[in-house]
């Protein structure tokens, strides 16, 4: 029995490929956008530098423009001014299937980066004892009833 109809393979049944399946699975649950983001993100680092990157963060694209927050006017008008053209051909060059047209700067709040790699301590740490109130004389004191 053939799997083949009308000289194309039933999509119903029969074997394929695993590269196809993973492609479906992945875009199911959104994993291709979380990887295109993890990627433009690391190239961004790459291009702006390390001082570069604390500074700023990736807003978004959207029909080719690259939004960009930035943490300060001064630094903004450095990028907008001075290096926005340096900045994209930069970045195209690092993602060649990204459609990269511009990029846009803003000034906004820069969210900390996530702590690399810690582990999970495996203990909640230990409350500090509760402070007692001493029981009888302090050292040094004359005993009640005393003068």
């Amino acid at each position: 029995m053939s799997r083949y109809q009308g000289g194309r393979q039933d999509q119903g049944r029969g074997p394929r490929a695993l590269g196809d399946l993973l492609g479906e699975l992945f875009a199911a649950r959104g994993l291709s956008q979380i990887r295109a983001a993890t990627e433009l993100e690391t190239a961004w680092e790459e291009v702006i530098g390390a001082v570069g990157a604390t500074q700023t963060q990736l807003a978004g694209l959207r029909h080719g423009v690259l939004t960009v927050t930035v943490a300060h006017p001064t630094l903004l008008q450095d990028l907008a001014a001075f290096r926005k053209l340096e900045l994209l051909e930069a970045m195209r060059s690092k993602l060649p299937g990204v459609k990269l047209q511009d990029l846009r700067f803003r000034i906004g709040k820069i969210q900390a980066p996530l702590p690399a790699h810690e582990p999970p301590t495996s203990q909640p740490p230990s409350p500090t004892p509760a402070a007692r109130p001493p029981q009888g004389p302090l050292p040094g004191s004359k005993k009640p009833g005393r003068r």
